[in-house]
């Protein structure tokens, strides 16, 4: 492994710092969003059965319990529950806009490094073949004949960054899409769930 990073060329270094970054950021988010995870029916189901009691600290007291930007924002709501419809909506809008950047923390590393490894391998392929041609040009000049291993080298640069670059960068972009995915799970159970808070709070079901 080692030996193909050297002859692959300083930029193979870059390559495998995108990588080691890529898998770091990868391990952090699906730790942080398997912490953040709750079964929302179950959860609901208690605030919904303290509320209707008339037992909001209970209810506030689960939140608090619960590990999850989910209860946040229904706490928020909570605490807003003698307040009107409106104000109770947007409570539990400003704190979602609180959770969810930490639900997105580092996506955007992700993303910007599924671009950008590919365009870094691009780069050593391109400074390959420019080693090449320019071994070619230096035999040529000193009429010398070329052979299969004075093109060697460049070749091996070229053809390893391309490989690096797209080993790093598709299995980044498949995690990312695959977080923003569990991404949008939260968001959407944040919805339904303040949807639900507010129809119990005001009498509605």
């Amino acid at each position: 492994m080692w030996t193909i990073i050297r002859q692959g060329g300083p930029l193979m270094y870059l390559i495998l710092l995108c990588s080691i970054v890529s898998f770091t950021v990868i391990i952090e988010r699906v730790i942080a969003l398997s912490r953040a995870r709750v079964d929302i029916s179950a959860f609901m189901a208690k605030i919904i059965d303290a509320v209707r009691r008339n037992r909001i600290m209970a209810a506030i007291e689960v939140c608090d319990r619960t590990s999850s930007p989910v209860a946040s924002v229904i706490k928020s709501g909570l605490l807003k529950q003698a307040s009107s419809r409106q104000e109770i909506k947007e409570a539990m809008e400003e704190a979602a806009l609180v959770e969810v950047p930490k639900l997105e923390k580092n996506l955007n590393v992700l993303a910007t490094l599924a671009h950008v490894t590919p365009l870094i391998g691009l780069l050593g392929t391109v400074t390959g073949m420019i080693q090449a041609f320019q071994v070619i040009q230096e035999k040529a000049g000193a009429l010398n004949p070329v052979s299969p291993a004075d093109l060697a080298g460049g070749i091996w640069e070229a053809l390893t960054t391309t490989v690096g670059g797209l080993a790093v960068a598709i299995p980044t972009l498949v995690a990312y899409n695959f977080l923003v995915t569990k991404v949008d799970g939260f968001v959407i159970n944040m919805e339904r769930a303040a949807t639900e808070l507010v129809q119990v709070v005001k009498g509605e079901r």
